[in-house]
């Protein structure tokens, strides 16, 4: 999954949507949880419009973010367990720094 087509969701007016075209040639529409900086990276976190098979509709991707020559954005799943769960944690930790701040 290389390609991302950024349009807006018309039931969700605020949320983007990322196309990824998988390794079969199908595209799979995901929404931006967000985005997270970690250790000199920044990581999407996306969840599948449509669950994926084998995916509960909780769950969500990591996908680490990266620039082309041409200057477009890369998306490249994460599929290393102890980076997920970092990024995961990093966005638990800024969820709850917000929340407080409110």
């Amino acid at each position: 999954m290389n390609e991302q087509n950024e349009t807006m969701d018309p039931m969700q007016e605020n949320d983007d949507i990322v196309t990824q075209t998988s390794a079969t040639g199908e595209e799979i529409d995901f929404v931006e949880i967000a985005g997270i900086a970690y250790k000199g990276h920044f990581y999407a976190i996306l969840q599948p419009v449509q669950l994926l098979p084998g995916m509960n509709d909780d769950e969500a991707l990591v996908f680490e973010i990266s620039r082309t020559e041409e200057g477009n954005d890369r998306f490249d799943i994460v599929l290393d367990e102890a980076l997920i769960d970092a990024v995961f944690a990093e966005y638990d930790k800024l969820y709850h720094e917000a929340m407080d701040s409110e």
